[in-house]
């Protein structure tokens, strides 16, 4: 075996395990549009939630079905008709929906029944349960036009879909539910994943569409360059589609978005809407730190707080990298567990991916900033910065009047940031002591 794969195996699922570990007993609702179904993108998909299911995730699957609808409804002869983004379902159209959700149930049930030969997961088992739990209410007629049987959702058999999924299953439905009278009624895709996952409190709502995700730029025209906005705040994303942002059509860009920003309202700690086109997206989203589409949260995914005991581990295991390479001065594990309080870090779905810590001199009026670092997995997204203003902070609470740092290859960075370089001279007493000649640190202070 070369020596290569290992060197690059082993950093990956270092960087990767994490996320599995967080998302073990999590739930997810992943809502499939059915246009990536006829564009072939089936088995991977099968093979991703399975393999996402067996690290201990909960699924719940929706499926689409409108090019499939569409399809059966032109080899009749039969016109596609919508408003507002819901189609018109007549007679015709109705039977068409049920013909194509029959089908679709058949192909997504084989795909995970068949032990996924050939791929990473052969030889599993993944139990695929269907049934009636969604209760549905007609959509009616709206601004002048009658939508006959299409319907919205009107309740969510949470208990039901809760137990199935607690027998290690994952739930499969189609975007179709029935009245207390037996009444069939054609929903979407978009609405039945929705209101699934704010029925059962979801962790993630993620949506496998046409679309790459939101773009950083709202203005750009189709087909131009716009790079793909990864984490959009709640805020951010309601104040773009308050702004008119197109949402009636799957490829306007606010067609998922609002679904999104209905979860996210509701209370699922985050959204996500991805490309089928993109092979392993799933993966990519779920399992990496910058994901490969946009997210929805509604909060800030990146916590700055105060550390913990608890947080020891993880601020141990992102200095030691840069104690290896003389950057930072080496901390044993007694002293940061001593000292955790004097730790702020920035932690990133239950990762530490930076910290820093103050260790004041009050007698001088002075504090120390020590063990800055910063993830290189986050670097150049500004949590130096947040971290730097956090120790700020925390040492204009404590009374003191200026922060000093000792450095030996980020001076630059300090003093583009406000700190201006001393003699060692300058340094509290008690620091002088402690000062290492033989490292020759550089001495930077930031006055407030």
């Amino acid at each position: 075996m070369s020596l290569v794969f290992p060197l690059t195996f082993v950093p990956w699922f270092r960087s990767v395990a994490p996320y599995i570990h967080k998302h073990r007993g999590e739930t997810f609702v992943v809502g499939v549009c059915g246009e990536a179904i006829a564009a072939g993108k089936l088995p991977n998909l099968a093979q991703d939630l399975a393999l996402i299911q067996s690290m201990g995730v909960k699924v719940v699957l929706v499926h689409g079905f409108r090019p499939q609808v569409n399809e059966q409804l032109l080899a009749k002869g039969h016109e596609a008709r919508y408003a507002k983004g819901i189609r018109i379902t007549d007679e015709v159209a109705l039977d068409c929906a049920q013909e194509a959700a029959g089908q679709l149930r058949y192909e997504i049930e084989a795909a995970f029944s068949q032990g996924l030969p050939n791929t990473p997961m052969a030889g599993s088992t993944v139990r695929v349960i269907s049934g009636n739990f969604i209760t549905a209410r007609p959509v009616g007629i709206v601004d002048g036009v009658d939508f006959q049987h299409s319907g919205l959702v009107r309740k969510v058999d949470v208990r039901a879909i809760s137990q199935t999924l607690h027998m290690g299953a994952m739930v499969l439905l189609s975007p179709f539910g029935f009245s207390p009278t037996g009444e069939a009624f054609n929903l979407t895709m978009e609405e039945v994943a929705t209101s699934v996952a704010m029925a059962l409190q979801a962790d993630k709502l993620v949506f496998v569409t046409e679309q790459a995700g939101i773009g950083t730029d709202p203005h750009a025209a189709p087909g131009d360059d716009n790079p793909i906005d990864t984490e959009l705040p709640l805020p951010a994303a309601r104040a773009l589609l308050d702004a008119g942002m197109p949402r009636d059509l799957p490829t306007d860009p606010g067609f998922y978005l609002q679904h999104c920003v209905k979860a996210c309202e509701a209370g699922v700690d985050r959204s996500h809407i991805l490309p089928f086109a993109q092979d392993g997206a799933l993966l990519l989203e779920i399992y990496t730190h910058d994901g490969i589409g946009t997210m929805v949260i509604d909060e800030k995914l990146e916590e700055l707080r105060e550390a913990t005991p608890d947080d020891v581990s993880g601020i141990l295991a992102l200095i030691e990298p840069f104690e290896r390479d003389g950057t930072l001065v080496k901390r044993n594990r007694n002293e940061i567990e001593r000292d955790a309080g004097n730790y702020s870090i920035v932690e990133h779905d239950g990762v530490i991916f930076g910290c820093a810590a103050l260790y004041p001199y009050p007698e001088a009026r002075t504090g120390e900033m020590a063990a800055l670092t910063v993830s290189p997995q986050s670097q150049g997204q500004g949590d130096g910065e947040k971290l730097l203003k956090r120790i700020e902070q925390r040492a204009r609470a404590a009374g003191l009047q200026s922060i000093f740092v000792l450095t030996t290859r980020t001076m630059h960075w300090f003093i583009k940031r406000g700190f201006a370089q001393v003699d060692p001279d300058w340094l509290p007493e008690a620091r002088k002591r402690k000062y290492n000649w033989d490292r020759k640190s550089q001495v930077l202070v930031k006055r407030f």
